[in-house]
């Protein structure tokens, strides 16, 4: 099996949309739409905005409760998906 075939079958497997959904509470306001993030479970992790947060110019403040997904691989940072009222 030539090389290019095996990457393409690894990237086939690892395109999938392989994300961890989590809430939790806006803790602190940081630059460049960063937040940090305290989750349920007493985590703390760093998060920006996600694509249609920008967009539609969702603001955040502190204390709100937020959805935030989170890769496998790296437990530490996450993307801002939803904010609940």
């Amino acid at each position: 099996m030539s090389i290019l075939k095996v990457e393409y079958i690894l990237g086939e497997l690892m395109a999938g949309n392989e994300h961890i959904e989590v809430e939790g509470v806006v803790t602190e306001l940081l630059s460049n739409s960063m937040f940090r993030i305290k989750l349920d479970n007493g985590h703390i992790l760093l998060a920006h905005l996600g694509g249609k947060m920008k967009k539609n110019n969702i603001r955040l403040v502190l204390g709100d409760k937020v959805q935030v997904a989170m890769s496998p691989y790296d437990l530490n940072r996450g993307i801002v998906t939803f904010r609940s009222k």
